[in-house]
């Protein structure tokens, strides 16, 4: 029989920084194939502060031609919401379309029950934004999502003519208690990739290990960013080796994280 490969993983200490229930399937791909996952979530989600804005939008729900999810969370957090108030996802009249900014938000939305109409090709907000175009003019879109959001998404709506309704349905927080002994060994070289899903993550770990120490683990560690705008909140931490998952699936951080072992 012929012999199956051997993973460029294999042995290799993997951090994964999301959020712990996020971080499962990962870590379980990452096992499989040989590799050491380290779960170190350097951030949780909570409830909105004021439930205001998302209440008011699920209440006129059917007002709108759009809703765009960029995140699993943004869709966990909006339909466990809409269940709370017993709101219909499918109110009388609707013609709502759902957009979603990746394949992993997509499936998210698809796991509700719901359908989903557009999925980016480029799993960025701005390029979901660019791509859907014309579609969006003189059209209502709500847009669910954290409390740390990037402003980019709602402006490059705006210029295509939409009208943009910005709901927090949830906050993005830093953990109450994170893992020093982890973040200890992490910080002296003791892993060689470490996983960033989110600016939010990569601002918690400079806060954490200090700006210069962040950077000058980049010669020892694959900092890996999973899609663009994480790879840009990386350079702004002045992080210039950063290994770029195209999007959030398991198949696309394994293969980014792969062919970056399999060249060394």
């Amino acid at each position: 029989m012929a012999e199956i490969a051997r993973s460029s993983l294999a042995g290799k200490r993997i951090v994964i920084t999301r959020a712990a229930p996020q971080s499962e399937a990962l870590a379980k791909v990452l096992a499989e194939l040989g590799a050491i996952p380290v779960v170190l979530p350097l951030v949780e989600f909570g409830e909105p502060e004021d439930f205001g804005s998302l209440d008011a939008a699920i209440a006129n729900l059917e007002r709108f031609d759009w809703i765009i999810f960029t995140s699993g969370q943004a869709v966990r957090a909006f339909v466990a919401r809409s269940m709370d108030l017993g709101a219909s996802l499918h109110p009388a009249g609707s013609k709502l379309r759902i957009a979603a900014v990746g394949p992993v938000s997509a499936e998210a939305v698809r796991q509700t029950g719901l359908l989903v109409e557009y999925v980016a090709r480029t799993h960025s907000g701005v390029g979901l934004a660019n791509e859907l175009g014309e579609r969006l003019r003189g059209c209502r879109v709500l847009l669910p999502r954290s409390d740390r959001a990037n402003p980019d998404l709602p402006a490059a709506l705006k210029t295509h003519g939409a009208q943009v309704t910005e709901a927090v349905a949830y906050r993005t927080l830093q953990p109450g208690e994170v893992d020093r002994q982890k973040l200890g060994r992490i910080s002296t070289g003791e892993a060689d990739a470490v996983l960033f899903f989110s600016p939010s993550a990569v601002q918690s770990f400079a806060e954490l290990v200090g700006a210069e120490h962040f950077f000058g683990l980049q010669n020892g560690l694959a900092i890996t960013a999973v899609g663009p705008v994480t790879a840009e909140a990386l350079r702004k931490s002045k992080v210039e080796r950063i290994v770029v998952a195209a999007d959030t699936t398991s198949e696309a951080v394994v293969q980014a994280l792969e062919n970056h072992f399999a060249m060394r």
